[in-house]
């Protein structure tokens, strides 16, 4: 079975939502994991699930589609879904790869989810996978292996996650998110905060509220990630 692709509609109008599930419905590597009838709920979704590509309307009640991706962390690949063509640019600067005005048919919407799937594609080559204890990463075009167990804590650094490495002169600031990578390391790495991930070997004390490594870094712990460390 190839690629699966997890899409997020975000409209606040059911029609909208009904004419791209039957789209998705027709495209066997497209999966739609959540509807979303308000920028709010979208921000909730995403704040607890990745998804691949965000389908999503600008012209919305309290949070409009542009100002959801200025408040998402990591945002996933966007295609904007609208009525109206004065938002193009804004959206393009806010890097949407494709726009597309209602009513929005089946040819449209597949060109723009072949064009989204490429840039998915590119971000989970560069996020990197773990074969015998190796991590593999793509940084700046050049391609990078680290043993998983020199990796001292990880750090999410907005739609970038930055590995720290010991004895190495440098981290390396890959593409990706804390779920995405956690997902291809061992279990001896554990999300402590939000923001971080550490090596659970490389913890030489633990307090409340934060973790000292051996290197001698303190790494905050937040109070729901508290007891995967004791």
């Amino acid at each position: 079975m190839g690629t699966t692709y997890t899409c997020l509609i975000v409209d606040d109008e059911k029609p909208a939502h009904q004419v791209l599930m039957s789209h998705i419905s027709q495209c066997e590597d497209l999966e739609c994991v959540g509807n979303a009838f308000s920028g709010r709920e979208a921000l909730a979704f995403l704040q607890k699930h990745e998804v691949d590509i965000l389908l999503l309307d600008i012209n919305m009640p309290l949070i409009s589609g542009l100002e959801l991706l200025d408040m998402v962390a990591v945002k996933p690949v966007t295609i904007i879904t609208t009525a109206y063509s004065d938002f193009a640019l804004e959206s393009y600067e806010k890097d949407a790869v494709d726009y597309l005005l209602k009513p929005i048919s089946f040819g449209k919407f597949l060109k723009a989810i072949e064009k989204a799937k490429i840039f998915c594609k590119n971000r989970r080559e560069s996020t990197g996978e773990v074969q015998e204890n190796i991590l593999k990463i793509r940084e700046d075009g050049l391609d990078i292996s680290i043993d998983v167990d020199e990796i001292i804590f990880i750090e999410s650094a907005g739609n970038y996650i930055k590995i720290f490495v010991e004895h190495r002169s440098k981290s390396y600031f890959v593409y990706g998110s804390l779920i995405s990578i956690k997902t291809e390391l061992p279990d001896h790495f554990i999300q402590v905060h939000r923001s971080f991930i550490v090596n659970r070997k490389q913890i030489v004390k633990k307090e409340l509220g934060k973790v000292t490594l051996h290197t001698n870094i303190e790494i905050p712990v937040g109070r729901k990630y508290q007891i995967l460390i004791e």
